[in-house]
């Protein structure tokens, strides 16, 4: 095989891996407590919640679950975009007052849904405002918030109404099998490395 032709054939796979790897949902996870709220209360409540946001393709699904609250669930929100990573309190970015059919008036519940948010109606107004008046503006900025460990997820309730549990939103570590494939790249690599 032509020298030329194994470097167009690295290129093409390593394209194809980045191209799939942006076409992707992105998921992030949070485990919700009392502790993680700024400042951090005495609620004995957990929780925990997943978040796919699919940029290209315009929606994010929700799923969480709460229990124990102190007080009756009232709102759920992300909010973005702290200051510091993993710390501090961010205005509200999605819609407002809450989450549509999020449980009300409840200390244990579970959720889940499946906005687009191509919608200015999943927005709170001043993020949208805040970042340039476009869906499009809003979703750029939340994804860098979430890549970046600057958006949580916030369960208000009537004892907490700031906040009773929340958690910053992460990618999950990658299964070995991801990470199996990211290292089948690199013969590639170093065998158009060493052709240069």
């Amino acid at each position: 095989m032509g020298t030329q032709l194994k470097k167009g054939l690295a290129t093409l796979a390593l394209l194809a891996a980045c191209g799939a790897a942006q076409a992707d949902p992105q998921v992030f996870n949070a485990a919700l407590s009392g502790a993680a709220e700024a400042p951090p209360n005495g609620s004995a409540a957990t929780g925990d919640v997943t978040v796919l946001f699919d940029i290209d393709n315009h929606y994010m699904t929700i799923a969480a679950s709460f229990t124990d609250l102190e007080g009756l669930s009232g709102a759920a929100h992300i909010h973005c975009c702290t200051a510091v990573p993993g710390d501090g309190n961010a205005g509200v970015a999605t819609m407002l007052p809450t989450f549509t059919g999020f449980p009300a008036n409840e200390t244990s519940g579970s959720y889940a849904s499946f906005f687009d948010t191509s919608q200015a109606s999943f927005w709170n107004p001043s993020f949208l405002a805040n970042h340039g008046g476009t869906t499009a503006g809003a979703e750029a900025a939340l994804m860098a918030g979430l890549n970046a460990g600057a958006a949580y997820f916030n369960i208000h309730s009537s004892v907490y109404p700031s906040g009773e549990i929340r958690g910053f939103l992460a990618a999950p570590i990658p299964e070995p099998a991801q990470i199996l494939m990211l290292l089948a790249g690199l013969p590639l690599l170093f065998l158009r490395k060493r052709e240069n």
